[in-house]
């Protein structure tokens, strides 16, 4: 009987869906809490800042509700962060898996990836619906423009996390420094500083951070009417993550070996 031989696009789908499957039970499994814990990072961010701007009796920022504003701007930044933070981890967390020849080191990280996005997608939705419910005009006007955004984001948080992968990897410290640039990212991608109210020349200078790009075009796709800053450009923010994307895959190509010897 002649066993039928398996294709290249089917050995890479069955391990993909293995390690999507060995990713989920492992971030979600960990602890009963661990869906709570998806859910209350994003929640926690945005109450201490709707606080923060309730008490300074700030209504509107760029013509839309605070409320709307912070809350897009947050899940969109999570959006490109937990895919970064966790593929920039994955190589590290998946060493005993590449004694199996038809995995390699990108593996993980794109699988990890694609999790973390479609964590935040979930999380994005009982979010804008919960608070949809309690009476917040949440809805994306033009969903489109926003999952344009998402999926932009995303896109460079899987970069973020390809290239700080091959880093983590050789030196396992510069996963320190990495996630100290994740955290000011957080502070110079407006997600809660409005980049219409830095004085120039400053604001030019922020506005070479692909992720304001994202982040003004999915409040926009909230509200169109929203004040965004000039040169808003979600083609800018997709050149980003295509050049980081490929730069990592090439220095996978590069460091393969390396990244697959055990610890």
């Amino acid at each position: 009987m002649i066993e039928a031989t398996r294709s290249s696009a089917n050995i890479t789908y069955t391990t993909w869906k293995a390690l999507f499957l060995r990713a989920a039970v492992n971030s979600l499994s960990g602890a009963r809490t661990a869906w709570l814990g998806l859910l209350a990072e994003p929640i926690v961010h945005i109450l201490i800042f709707m606080f923060v701007f309730t008490t300074l009796r700030v209504r509107t920022i760029g013509g839309i509700n605070t409320a709307v504003w912070i809350m897009a701007g947050m899940l969109s930044f999570f959006m490109f962060r937990r895919a970064a933070a966790s593929s920039m981890l994955a190589i590290e967390a998946s060493k005993n898996l590449f004694a199996y020849p038809q995995i390699r080191p990108s593996d993980p990280v794109l699988v990890q990836a694609v999790l973390e996005g479609f964590l935040m997608v979930i999380v994005t939705i009982i979010l804008l619906v919960s608070s949809w419910m309690y009476g917040l005009a949440v809805i994306p006007i033009d969903p489109l423009a926003v999952f344009e955004a998402l999926f932009g984001l995303w896109l460079a948080g899987l970069g973020f996390g390809l290239i700080g992968s091959v880093a983590v990897g050789i030196m396992p410290m510069l996963g320190t420094v990495l996630n100290f640039n994740l955290r000011i990212l957080y502070f110079l991608s407006g997600v809660i500083i409005p980049i219409s109210i830095i004085p120039y020349p400053y604001k030019d200078w922020l506005m070479l951070n692909p992720l304001v790009h994202g982040l003004e075009a999915a409040r926009l796709g909230f509200a169109p009417y929203y004040h965004v800053p000039s040169g808003l450009s979600i083609s800018y923010l997709y050149g980003w993550a295509i050049v980081m994307i490929f730069v990592g895959l090439a220095l996978h190509v590069r460091f393969a070996k390396i990244l697959t010897l055990p610890k």
